[in-house]
Parts: C-alpha cells; structure tokens; sequence
C-alpha cells in the first residue's frame, strides 16, 4: 500500500487555523517518510485547543504561515494519491478551509476515513477513538493529539486493516474530493 496519513491541529475552533499538520507517507507497506511542521496560523489561540495538543501562540510565532508550508507538501495531494486520517471530514475541511482563507485552489485527491473503517471492522470496541484502536490493536501511540505521533498512528491502523481484512475491503471506502 502507498498513502499519506495527515493530521491537523488547530488553533481554535475555527477549521482554518491550522496550527500543526503532520504526514506520514506510506510506501510499500511502511512508514516510509514523516514531516512535522508548526504553523503560525495567525490568530488567536483557544484556550481549549491549546489544553487538548498543547501548542501555544508562542511556539508559532516564528512558524511558517500555511502557504509557506503548502509549497512543500502539495505534491503530495493530486488526483491519483491516496490521504488517509482518522475523522477526515475534520483533516480535510481544514486543509480545504485554510487554503480558501490564503486563496489557493484545494486539490483533488482519493481519501479515506480510518474512523470509519474501524467502525466497520471493529464494531464491539466501546468507542472508535484513535488512542482506543491503538490500544486495542497493539500501535503505538506516545502523545495523542501531537499530530506526528497521530499521523503516524493513524498510518498503522489502515496497514493493521488491510493486513487483518484485505485491501478489496478497504476499497469501498476511498472517496474522491
């Protein structure tokens, strides 16, 4: 399998304040690269977000804007490449929303819900939460809501599916955007 899994933190409440993304890209079956970046969202942070990963207006200040870190990873996002993240409606409409904010067209690319697929495969498990499917499937992850270590997380969880269920399972799931 070959995809990147994405995970955003944001700033507030608002879907365009991405504060943090990860990637982490899978080649062949494994977590082949990762990227981690701050990015200074310039806004004003929640108190509720900072408490949920942390990340304070201090630590952003010198952080790249979200066009800045675009140029880097855009390749990543065209038509025939797959992004997957846990709870991707949320990943997705902030990528989409803070690309409309700076106003750069939002690419077209397959993605994929984890959150999702683990409702289908693992329907007994009290909750589908990215920190209870680490647990359940044995994936490790450290800090919960660090978007590297979710990304990363969330990249096991797909490759633990496709192993357990087949890749033909998983393909009912993947959409176009």
């Amino acid at each position: 399998m070959n995809f990147v899994a994405m995970d955003f933190e944001t700033a507030n409440a608002k879907r365009a304040s991405a504060c943090s993304i990860a990637l982490a890209i899978v080649r062949d079956n494994q977590v082949a690269h990762e990227f981690y970046s701050l990015i200074n969202p310039e806004m004003e942070f929640s108190w509720r977000n900072i408490n949920v990963h942390g990340i304070h207006e201090k630590d952003v200040v010198d952080a790249p804007t979200f066009p800045e870190v675009w140029d880097h990873i855009a390749p990543l996002f065209t038509a025939n490449k797959l992004v997957i993240a846990h709870n991707a409606a949320f990943d997705n409409s902030v990528l989409k929303r803070t690309l409309e904010r700076y106003d750069v067209n939002p690419p077209h690319y397959l993605t994929l819900d984890t959150l999702r697929t683990s409702k289908r495969f693992y329907p007994t498990l009290e909750n589908h939460k990215l920190n209870t499917l680490c647990e359940k499937l044995h994936i490790e992850l450290e800090h919960h809501h660090n978007a590297l270590d979710d990304s990363v997380a969330c990249a096991n969880i797909l490759l633990t599916e496709q192993q357990q269920f087949g890749s033909e399972a998983l393909r009912e799931f993947v959409k176009a955007i």
